[in-house]
């Protein structure tokens, strides 16, 4: 059960200031007026799943740019986008700017907050989280929300994240890939063991990762650390991660090239798979960057110590948008 409880006006975003990912807040917009395509493009909500409730900064595109005729109120794209475990909303915003990128392509952009500032990306049940699945269908409600009090396209529905966040983002294409027409994943892997996501169908998926990864390596995690607080799970290699959402959906042998600071390793999908049709023309893509770690590429935003080097020659917001939008070989 789902029902909005609260729209607000941002007057400023929060910030886990004991978080090692945390970023200086950001001021929001004017006041929200009728909750339509030409109200302030940038608001806090609340919508209740589960009986708990969940928070969201949403990012309105201008009118002129969500639709072509000027009037704002054709479906609009929506992009989910996951934060890392340990930040939140703000933080995410700061390092990415995908609002920015999605509001100038006529996309409606929502960025969730985690509970416990992180997510279940994970199908094991853990004392933290004893419903493993609770982060899934408030995606899904969220989705379903904003279809029909936005406009948003249901044909048109994507997530990204950042590492914890990456790894929701792909746990959300392994199971719902019907519900999204793509997923990009930066520093995030797919869970393995007894937290294992395996993915079910075809869906466009793009992996974007530091080869230099010093937090979860490039190769993955399969024995990760013990956590007091949360237990931080097993993964897969990014390319095993990539590979996985490929077999799902059909896909031949891959094709990797060089390019300037990064290699990139291309599968077509392919069509004798159920819902193979839908994605005429997709792939699955894994980016590695060279002499980056567990940061988003492009970014101004300083990382945590620790985290390694943001790589220049990569603007990750731009290279996910650009693929979303047109998951074919050329991007």
């Amino acid at each position: 059960m789902l029902a909005l409880a609260v729209v607000l006006p941002l007057a400023g975003c929060a910030t886990d200031s004991g978080s090692p990912d945390t970023a200086p807040s950001a001021s929001g917009s004017s006041a929200v007026g009728g909750g339509t395509a030409t109200a302030a493009p940038e608001v806090r909500a609340q919508l209740r799943v589960d009986g708990d409730i969940r928070q969201y900064l949403l990012h309105r595109p201008p009118a002129q740019a969500a639709d072509g005729d000027g009037n704002g109120d054709g479906p609009k794209p929506l992009l989910i986008a996951f934060h890392g475990r340990g930040a939140d909303a703000a933080e995410l915003r700061a390092k990415t700017r995908l609002e920015r990128a999605a509001t100038a392509r006529g996309m409606l952009v929502a960025f969730p907050e985690g509970l416990g500032h992180g997510w279940g990306a994970g199908a094991q049940a853990t004392k933290q989280r004893p419903d493993p699945a609770l982060d899934v269908r408030f995606t899904e409600a969220l989705i379903k929300h904003l279809v029909r009090t936005e406009r948003a396209d249901p044909d048109q529905v994507y997530v990204a994240g950042f590492s914890n966040g990456g790894s929701m983002a792909l746990r959300m294409a392994a199971e719902r890939p019907a519900l999204l027409a793509g997923a990009a994943s930066v520093s995030g892997q797919l869970p393995t063991g007894d937290a294992a996501v395996e993915p079910t169908g075809p869906v466009p998926v793009m992996v974007v990762y530091g080869a230099d990864d010093p937090v979860r390596p490039l190769a993955g995690l399969p024995s990760p650390p013990p956590d007091p607080e949360e237990p931080i799970l097993p993964t897969r290699s990014a390319r095993d991660s990539a590979a996985a959402f490929a077999a799902a959906g059909g896909a031949g042998e891959p094709v990797t090239r060089e390019e300037k600071g990064y290699d990139r390793t291309v599968w077509r999908l392919g069509k004798d798979v159920p819902g193979g049709d839908r994605r005429s023309g997709g792939t699955v893509q894994l980016l590695v960057v060279d002499d980056a770690g567990h940061t988003w590429p492009g970014s101004t935003v300083p990382p945590p110590e620790g985290f390694g080097p943001v790589s220049k020659a990569l603007d990750a917001t731009d290279t996910i948008l650009d693929f979303l939008t047109d998951p074919g070989p050329g991007h």
